[in-house]
């Protein structure tokens, strides 16, 4: 997650090579409940600080939100649930009902984290930085209003976008560089929950 960019405008062809892989994004019952408010000009991007960020911090940002406002693109993804609910409601599927509770889980904000990875993994690929943040749920009505975003897509977060400044030593910086990566194998339970990985052959397990 790269917190702090460059100058300089990105090639809008990478963005849109994101934006084509991230609908290539697993999804059920290939509902694409998923939409991408995609803002790369410079004026749409100071209409987005300012409507998702309150005055007096973005009059006197800390460092967080200074470094991220020097990115030249901002993508706010967006789930369906209705697009969901309405695609297993066809004879294919069968339930009819649209009831919202026979889903376990809210799949349509799954699958568009899952189509934000693939802009995330895109964009590094291409050499870009990038970071994925949530919306304050207390500004999502101004961003809503500001830029038409309607009641049947939720923002699931925001991508920022840009190049990395490699020579600044925060340009990475956040948690990671204050609390340890958990290794894999502590959190893999192999065959049951409470069984620890044992190593394959040459491999030193718990």
């Amino acid at each position: 997650m790269v917190r702090r960019y460059a100058e300089g405008p990105v090639d809008p062809t990478i963005i849109d090579r994101a934006l084509d892989n991230a609908t290539r994004a697993p999804n059920a019952g290939f509902s694409q409940g998923w939409a991408f408010l995609r803002l790369d000009q410079p004026h749409d991007v100071r209409r987005f600080w300012a409507a998702s960020t309150d005055a007096a911090s973005l009059e006197r940002p800390g460092a967080w939100l200074a470094g991220l406002m020097t990115a030249p693109v901002v993508i706010v993804p967006c789930s369906s649930k209705a697009a969901y609910l309405d695609r297993y409601a066809e004879p294919d599927k069968g339930w009819s009902d649209r009831d919202e509770t026979r889903w376990a889980k809210p799949f349509w904000h799954m699958d568009a984290a899952m189509a934000s990875l693939l802009i995330l993994q895109t964009v590094t690929d291409a050499g870009l930085g990038a970071c994925f943040f949530g919306v304050h749920a207390a500004h999502e009505p101004r961003l809503r209003e500001e830029f038409g975003i309607p009641d049947d897509h939720d923002p699931v977060g925001v991508i920022t976008i840009g190049h990395r400044v490699a020579e600044e030593p925060d340009a990475t910086s956040g948690s990671p560089t204050r609390r340890a990566r958990t290794p894999w194998r502590d959190v893999v339970h192999h065959g049951h929950w409470g069984g620890h990985w044992g190593g394959h052959e040459g491999e030193t397990g718990h």
